[in-house]
């Protein structure tokens, strides 16, 4: 089967849609509907995103959260990974541990930050931990149920070939969990960026957070949309990049 490409009518629907809520946006603005205290016209936004950009401020802003992003994403996913490996290839772990990780799941990661902060104090290590926590959920999970759904076919022909653990993990595994790993690895990135931003916030470290807090401390209103739009083009960008990774090494799904 050939991969699904996305028509142009959808294509062109979805910046009309864009268009749309921008045309709206600047009716707004521009009619006065809301106080421009609190919402800028486009033009507005654009010119502080432009000149925080040149300026180099809200480069390194952007540079800031998109590394502590990527850098608690990485360890979710090496976390998730080998967790998930762990317990998906045993029943009985799962049996075990389920109840646990269905408690310990749903716990939001900014309720734990508080007790971050105690450990590892106001710092960029308080921040990256609770990160990689927030985000390592979707992929131990998404690799719990990869490695626990292998047909009974396949495991009976690995103890037939007396595959050691590992090496049924690694050989049968890890190939029927990959597209479940690859999904929970994107949504994982997007949890990482919210959590980055609220640590950003909370723990007043450099970046798109801090850059947006204070700007809604000081009624600036234009630079603190400048940053939500970074905020979004980095969730694009890093979800496009993914997309196209799966596209790539899981391509034979589509043969």
């Amino acid at each position: 089967m050939k991969a699904r490409r996305i028509p142009w009518g959808a294509s062109a629907l979805s910046l009309l849609v864009l268009a749309s809520l921008l045309a709206a946006w600047s009716a707004a603005s521009h009619g006065g509907w809301v106080s421009a205290v609190f919402l800028p016209t486009p033009m507005a936004a654009l010119h502080s995103l432009r000149d925080g950009w040149l300026g180099g401020e809200l480069a390194g802003f952007t540079l800031a959260t998109a590394g502590r992003m990527l850098g608690g994403w990485l360890l979710a996913s090496l976390a998730g990974i080998a967790l998930g490996a762990l317990i998906g290839s045993s029943a009985a772990a799962r049996a075990w541990l389920q109840p646990t990780l269905e408690f310990v799941r749903p716990l939001p990661a900014s309720a734990v930050m508080p007790l971050a902060i105690s450990l590892f104090g106001l710092g960029p290590t308080m921040v990256l931990v609770v990160v990689a926590f927030g985000a390592m959920w979707p992929v131990l999970l998404a690799t719990v149920h990869g490695f626990a759904s292998v047909h009974d076919r396949l495991r009976e022909v690995a103890q037939a070939l007396q595959l050691s653990r590992g090496a049924f993990a690694w050989k049968v595994g890890l190939p029927n969990a990959l597209p479940d790993i690859v999904a929970g690895m994107r949504l994982a990135m997007t949890v990482a960026l919210i959590i980055s931003v609220v640590g950003e916030m909370l723990a007043s470290q450099p970046g798109l957070g801090q850059a947006i807090l204070l700007a809604a401390r000081s009624f600036r209103a234009s630079d603190l949309f400048a940053g939500v739009i970074l905020l979004g083009a980095i969730g694009f960008a890093s979800n496009a990049l993914l997309a196209l990774a799966e596209r790539r090494f899981l391509h034979f799904q589509n043969r």
